[in-house]
């Protein structure tokens, strides 16, 4: 395990949030090397001593109990302020930390990762074998993927480079490989035949405040589906890799992200709603509506197709926005009707289908929903009715930061829930074809109240399972 982290962006508000309470959690419970130390890198000046001060003001939360583990990782810290664009001065800052390996995490606007990598490079810190981490997103578009994935191969091979999509580090998604593959009964009927449809629903109560120039240029699209939830897509869709190593998970996981259907122009109305929050109403408080002179969307919903044995003809709905009811991601398989319906009560039209639910936030649950009898003496029928069964394990232990997770891992050099070049280009490849589709085809954004679950056009794309959509079909 590497003992030194330089941490770029050390002033940001990932590295605030997640960043430095991950890093507390591993140091008091001494998952990190006794020779641990931080390199905190950011455009705000400050000393060594003003920076430590300056991060404990935003660690105390009034929830912290261990001063002594947040006293200690304060002291393991360093603090630079270097403009990244300047490769001689990061060069002059930070070659004296070539000393020993380095993990270099660059928490960044993604404009920012080809010059720090010509800076990192003549520090002597991406000699093998110091590795590098990326925030997401990588890039713009396929071709600015490709530009960046070009520059920092001509630095470092690809098994010292880590691109961070912190929903793999989340422990129900790492569940979901343990569902799939450790239990028959699920695998057996994981395809075609058996599965109707998919949801992937990420839906935040936040808006797009302080982050307006970003979102402006990304939008919905691109922050969130372009990784993350192709990410959850491919991990659902993947074939059983041969062995739970790096390559082998993230090659199954290339194959689904190949084998999504491009979107035409001709689809883009029926397989895609995009849509803007205005005015509306958020957890009980009155909130402006998001307001730009472009046609950024906060919400989108797309019906992808994979287009392989397994998946042929199944939709996979993918629906996200900001200013929603309700904060949840959810993966919602919903299973076919049974062939022959043998029950007076309820209708067969009328059954809900066998339904797997797994909630990632804000709590983690995985549910199977089946039918069960109400079958007794004084029933001139038998009567069926929804039951859950709950696969979530109890007593539900400790769940950590995701960040936790995948910092342990860049430190140790495990790639496995690391996204590989390859499959952040399969992914920009067939977003392209969706922003494409649209622009060919003429779909704007249609307005939404913040408070509700979307345009109304995007009804059919919401799973059942979503307070107040009632039951949905198709």
């Amino acid at each position: 395990m590497h003992d030194t982290l330089l941490l770029f962006g050390a002033t940001g508000d990932l590295a605030q949030r997640y960043l430095f309470p991950s890093l507390l959690h591993l140091l008091r419970d001494r998952l990190l090397p006794p020779s641990f130390r931080v390199v905190a890198i950011g455009r705000s000046e400050h000393d060594d001593e003003g920076f430590r001060s300056w991060l404990r003001e935003r660690m105390d939360d009034g929830e912290r109990r261990d001063n002594a583990a947040l006293e200690d990782l304060l002291q393991r810290i360093v603090y630079h302020s270097i403009d990244l664009n300047d490769a001689d001065a990061m060069a002059k800052a930070l070659s004296h930390y070539a000393d020993r390996p380095a993990v270099s995490y660059l928490s960044t606007p993604p404009d920012l990762f080809a010059p720090a990598c010509l800076g990192l490079k003549a520090a002597g810190l991406l000699e093998d074998p110091s590795r590098l981490v990326l925030e997401k997103p990588i890039g713009h578009d396929l071709a600015s993927a490709r530009a960046i994935n070009a520059t920092l191969r001509a630095s470092l091979d690809e098994s010292r480079i880590f691109r961070i999509d912190h929903y793999l580090g989340k422990a129900p998604v790492q569940n979901l490989l343990a569902l799939r593959f450790g239990n028959t009964l699920l695998e057996a009927v994981w395809e075609r035949r058996w599965i109707e449809s998919v949801d992937i629903v990420v839906a935040e109560t936040a808006g797009v405040d302080g982050r307006e120039g970003y979102y402006a240029g990304y939008g919905a699209l691109r922050d969130m589906v372009q990784n993350h939830m192709l990410q959850l897509l491919a991990l659902i869709a993947m074939e059983p890799p041969s062995t739970l190593d790096a390559d082998s998970i993230r090659d199954e996981k290339r194959k689904v992200l190949r084998a999504l259907r491009p979107m035409t122009a001709a689809d883009a109305a029926r397989d895609s709603v995009r849509g803007r929050y205005g005015d509306g109403v958020v957890d009980g408080t009155a909130v402006k509506g998001f307001r730009h002179e472009s046609d950024v969307g906060t919400f989108v919903a797309l019906r992808a197709w994979i287009d392989n044995w397994r998946w042929s003809g199944v939709p996979f709905r993918l629906v996200t926005g900001k200013r929603m009811p309700a904060r949840a991601t959810e993966v919602v398989v919903s299973f076919r009707p049974v062939s022959h319906w043998l029950f007076d009560r309820p209708s067969a039209e009328r059954a809900p289908p066998n339904r797997m639910r797994m909630r990632l936030q804000p709590e983690e649950t995985i549910e199977l929903g089946l039918m069960g009898s109400l079958a007794a003496p004084e029933w001139g029928a038998t009567e069926l009715q929804p039951m859950s069964l709950d696969l979530t394990m109890s007593p539900t232990p400790k769940r950590r930061i995701a960040y936790e997770r995948l910092m342990i891992d860049a430190l140790k050099g495990d790639q496995t829930l690391f996204v590989r070049d390859d499959e952040v280009e399969a992914a920009w490849r067939w977003i392209d074809s969706v922003s494409d589709a649209w622009r060919e085809a003429g779909v704007g954004t249609q307005p939404y109240p913040a408070g509700s679950w979307g345009p109304p056009a995007a009804a059919p794309f919401l799973p059942a399972t979503l307070s107040g959509n009632g039951k949905r079909k198709g």
